[in-house]
């Protein structure tokens, strides 16, 4: 007989998928500063890259908390993700919609982690484990405000898309 799943059993799925996808994030973030034009942007991509190494120790942190050994599940959709932003890369290199597209491409992967760090974090709360709470809001915190830079580099990014003058 199939053992019945609980919220401890999808809490721990999807922290493996989220540690997944950080790491594939981590790998991608290089990429991405690399293909930046304008230096907000480039920069943004920079400091997230050390964001994301903490966002990993965290998660970590939280497989310790509930007696886990630290270690991803495959994520379709952040592959998915990823793989539109190199899309981007390639198809708009050097013109001047390619900041705009790779903000797009950012904000849909900031998006997934601010839902999984939500649900997350709820959950954490749910079971009791207070600690994780912890670290994953301040994961959340971090995907929140990363968004909302993204959001400010945009307008001056659409702006030069607008006036097709790459940066």
């Amino acid at each position: 007989m199939a053992k019945t799943k609980t919220l401890d059993d999808l809490f721990l799925d999807t922290l493996k998928d989220i540690y997944y996808a950080e790491k594939q994030i981590l790998k991608a973030l290089p990429k991405m500063a690399k293909g930046a034009q304008n230096s907000k942007l480039k920069q943004g991509f920079e400091k997230h890259i050390a964001q994301t190494e903490g966002q990993i120790a965290r998660l970590e942190e939280v497989f310790g908390i509930i007696g886990q050994t630290a270690r991803g599940k495959k994520c379709e959709a952040i592959e998915g993700i990823i793989e539109e932003g190199n899309s981007i890369l390639e198809d708009y290199k050097g013109t001047a919609a390619a900041d705009a597209g790779l903000i797009s491409a950012a904000q849909a992967v900031e998006h997934y982690e601010i839902t999984r760090y939500g649900t997350l974090k709820r959950w954490a709360e749910t079971l009791g484990h207070s600690k994780a709470v912890k670290l994953l809001n301040q994961s959340l915190e971090e995907e929140s405000q990363t968004d909302e830079d993204l959001n400010t580099i945009a307008e001056e990014a659409n702006a030069t898309a607008m006036e097709g003058i790459a940066a």
